[in-house]
């Protein structure tokens, strides 16, 4: 069974950054494609962005493109979302995810997700 553990979310003012980080446990970490999505009170929940499974290839959301960067580290298990020119309509809970599909566009393509952790952008 795999634990996907997000961690660096918090409170920032608008125009600032933040990094999340994402442990995945489990051997097989190198061959899945990583993900964050993101989910906003009374909204659905939506796809920010993705790297395959070796790092190759990344894929963004609209919304972020050219603000956040996506990256991960098979020796660490781990994914990084780097986020930055932080707007207030960022806010939401953003969870991490493993597919086998790439890019996980939708929430059906993902296989494990994390908790969450929540993403606060002041005006």
């Amino acid at each position: 069974q795999v634990q996907l553990v997000e961690s660096g979310g918090g409170l920032v003012q608008a125009g600032g950054s933040l990094t999340l980080s994402c442990a995945a446990s489990g051997r097989t970490f190198g061959i899945y494609a990583m993900g964050w999505f993101r989910q906003a009170p009374g909204k659905e929940r939506e796809f920010v962005a993705a790297i395959s499974g070796n790092g190759g290839r990344t894929d963004y959301a609209d919304s972020v493109k050219g603000r956040f960067t996506i990256s991960r580290d098979n020796a660490k298990n781990t994914v990084y979302l780097r986020m930055g020119s932080l707007k207030p309509e960022d806010t939401a809970t953003y969870f991490c995810a493993m597919s086998r599909q790439f890019p996980p566009h939708y929430s059906g393509s993902v296989e494990y997700w994390g908790q969450g952790t929540q993403v606060t952008v002041s005006s």
